[in-house]
């Protein structure tokens, strides 16, 4: 039974695939191709102008499925429910997206079959963008992809490459064994019944753990201080998702207007100093660590108890090293969990791999400021686990459903 669900991940499972208009629309027929060989039954929403770009005949044929363009059957009036498809669904895959579509999507607009379903989906929802490279990075298409992550749409990165306009770069749809596999992943993580949902939501009961989060600050004088951009969201969101499935958290939080997540102790601080010693002492008795907070590298040697006045000299602040929270807890980890992040501008990987080694980590979360979507502030976040074993990189995700990644790791790591 195991060796045929492998073989056929997706049997039994109903994904609507949705067409739109892009060059990549020929695609669709090896992607119709896949998904069905890998068990799942297809039917195919398809937008007017992706008439143009692939024949309804065609994906027809391959998913053995009369296919859906218009909103009623002209010739006997036959209507097309597109709350019926939305409910039969166990996905909603549209590949490829155009900007357009996308746009739309995020807007709220439904002025074809193809969008008023995936208003009516109650279904997970995946896209798989195609569009020149510029169009994929103009702010306009991320700001709409970002929204659609924050409502919980899944995308499937396109690729770097050749595209349809001659100009090579990001924005070609990416290939169709690779979103297949995506989506059978995908429902293999939800296949498992409400009874092991709830059990995996508690996997962690009885275990302790602190969690960093936010940006130090370093007074200068009684107004000014030196920090950074880190919001603290992706730190709450691990420490909130720790809680969810059972575990006692200690919240180390810098400055932040975040809400404390249900179920989690927050200790409040400021100074990289101050941070350091909270973390140390929730560190004592706790089964693992996980070290997300911007923590300033350095301090102002003095701190002026009067505001700094202006004046036409130059200003020197004379800085010294701060301690290091993660080198420290490395040092006493005794078998304990420690997991880092990184955050990069240049040489990622190489920075991250040698942070892995030096603080001790059991593993690392490397996000690059290159990458569109990743980073400070935002709700969402690009990037890469590192291990002794390699890597392992993940498309763009809201920072929730990265927090859930993280945490499915570390439940492996009490499993071994």
């Amino acid at each position: 039974m195991e060796t045929q669900r492998m073989m056929r991940p997706l049997a039994g499972r109903r994904i609507l695939l949705g067409i739109t208009g892009s060059i990549a629309a020929y695609k669709a027929a090896v992607l119709c191709r896949s998904l069905t060989t890998a068990g799942a039954e297809v039917r195919v929403v398809m937008t007017p102008l992706a008439k143009q770009f692939i024949t309804p005949l065609t994906m027809a044929t391959l998913s053995k499925n009369p296919i859906l363009v218009e909103f009623f059957d002209p010739e006997n009036g036959a209507w097309n429910s597109h709350v019926s498809l939305g409910l039969w669904a166990d996905c909603y895959l549209i590949a490829p997206a155009t900007a357009n579509t996308l746009a739309k999507m995020a807007a709220g607009i439904a002025d074809n079959l193809l969008l008023t379903t995936y208003l009516s989906a109650r279904c997970p929802v995946v896209v798989a963008p195609a569009m020149d490279l510029d169009m994929y990075a103009h702010t306009a298409t991320q700001e709409n992809l970002h929204r659609l992550l924050e409502r919980g749409v899944r995308i499937v990165e396109p690729e770097a490459g050749e595209l349809a306009s001659g100009l090579t770069g990001k924005g070609r749809m990416a290939e169709p064994a690779e979103i297949a596999a995506y989506v059978a992943a995908l429902l293999g993580e939800g296949a498992s019944s409400a009874d092991a949902t709830a059990e995996k939501e508690k996997t962690l009961r009885g275990k302790r753990f602190v969690v960093t989060a936010g940006a130090t600050i370093e007074a200068i004088d009684p107004v000014r201080f030196i920090s950074n951009h880190s919001s603290g969201k992706m730190g709450y969101a691990v420490a909130g998702e720790l809680a969810a499935r059972g575990a006692e958290v200690v919240l180390v939080s810098g400055r932040t207007a975040l809400p404390t997540p249900e179920g989690v102790e927050r200790r409040d601080v400021l100074s990289a100093a101050e941070m350091y010693d909270a973390t140390l002492a929730a560190y004592e008795d706790a089964d693992g660590g996980v070290m997300c907070a911007a923590v300033a590298d350095y301090t102002p040697c003095e701190v002026a108890d009067r505001k700094l006045k202006k004046s036409d000299d130059d200003l020197t602040i004379t800085l010294r090293r701060t301690k290091d929270i993660a080198a420290e807890l490395g040092a006493r980890k005794a078998g304990r969990l420690l997991v880092g992040f990184a955050l990069e501008t240049d040489d990622e990987e190489a920075h991250a791999e040698a942070k892995l080694v030096r603080k001790n980590f059991d593993f690392i979360v490397l996000n690059s400021l290159r990458d569109a979507g990743a980073g400070f502030r935002g709700d969402t976040n690009k990037v890469t686990f590192l291990d002794a074993s390699g890597r392992e990189a993940l498309p763009l995700l809201s920072k929730a459903e990265v927090a859930a990644r993280i945490v499915d790791r570390i439940e492996r790591f009490f499993e071994r």
